[in-house]
């Protein structure tokens, strides 16, 4: 069963019309049921285009945070060949809210590390709605360690409300874990390249994203901390109104962040956002992935390097600037 967000009921009022006319298919004048089907089919995707042309931010943040979204998981088994996890920070626990491996993927062996959120209520709970621990980015620098050292491409998959921001993370060095994970995205010799797949939460997002190509769905968002939190410190208050303020406030559209030089690619999602049409999106993304791993193929690694370091100082200057 297909989930609505509140500003897509007019589409969801016509899906269920089209429902109806499909059970009533076999009876009576099937042609005519047909044309209608026909007729409420392209109302709906006119609608569509209509609601979807004209996002605010924080409609943009729903879009992202639609559970039938896909997952890292769901982008793994519909791209990725002979798919191995790797588990475990060698040093406290396993963290499932991130998830890495090799694989293969459209003829390159990769390394492919991401949040995962899950798809129903028992897998949110066991990846922790894809909020991760000191041990899970321990894990993350642990496997893009890994790539280096056997020269496999790093491929990440950023999708999280942020870091987990409990006490026993606290005391086990959620900071220090996330500034070592972008210190060690900093140090790779291979090729780096993230996608903001749904929500890219604070320094749980940078701490996978600080790439050399940093791709973006159409419909995610990118930002320091959730309008909800931003609302919550500016004006004391969280609701509506003032969520709704802070997401306009804080350029975490993908459109946004392309034009501030933050991220270097828009994926553009199918019709109705990517939860929609969950094979369309996955495989746009995979085209852009090629992309990015075909154009810094053949580039020395210290080159990789260099270039993913001043890329994030020049966005330092820019903001002193």
């Amino acid at each position: 069963m297909k989930t609505f967000l509140d500003f897509e009921k007019p589409i969801a009022d016509l899906e269920g019309k089209i429902e109806e006319l499909r059970h009533l298919s076999g009876i009576g004048d099937e042609l005519s049921v047909v044309d209608e089907i026909t007729s409420l089919q392209g109302k709906k995707e006119k609608l569509a285009l209509q609601i979807y042309q004209k996002l605010d931010p924080m409609k943009k943040v729903q879009v992202a945070r639609h559970p039938d979204r896909p997952h890292f998981g769901d982008y793994i088994s519909a791209l990725v060949e002979n798919f191995t996890p790797l588990a475990g920070d060698r040093a406290f626990a396993e963290d499932s809210a991130i998830v890495g491996g090799i694989g293969r993927f459209r003829g390159y062996s990769v390394m492919f590390i991401g949040q995962e959120k899950g798809n129903n209520t028992a897998e949110r709970v066991k990846h922790n709605f894809g909020m991760a621990r000191p041990e899970g980015y321990r894990k993350a620098i642990r496997l893009m360690e890994m790539a280096d050292r056997f020269h496999l491409p790093v491929v990440t998959l950023v999708d999280t409300p942020g870091a987990y921001p409990g006490v026993g993370a606290e005391e086990r060095g959620q900071a220090e874990a996330i500034a070592r994970a972008m210190e060690t995205c900093l140090k790779l010799r291979v090729p780096l390249i993230s996608a903001i797949i749904g929500e890219g939460g604070s320094g749980g997002a940078i701490a996978l994203a600080t790439a050399n190509h940093v791709l973006m769905l159409e419909h995610s968002i990118y930002s320091v901390i959730s309008p909800e939190g931003c609302a919550s410190i500016l004006w004391r208050e969280s609701n509506e109104v003032t969520a709704k303020a802070a997401a306009e406030a804080m350029r975490l559209t993908a459109q946004d962040l392309l034009k501030l030089g933050i991220i270097d690619k828009i994926v553009r999602e199918p019709l109705g956002g990517a939860h929609a049409r969950p094979s369309d999106s996955i495989s746009a993304l995979g085209d852009a992935i090629e992309e990015s791993l075909a154009s810094l193929r053949g580039v020395e690694g210290g080159a990789l390097r260099s270039r993913r370091r001043e890329k994030f100082l020049e966005m330092g200057r820019k903001g002193l600037g």
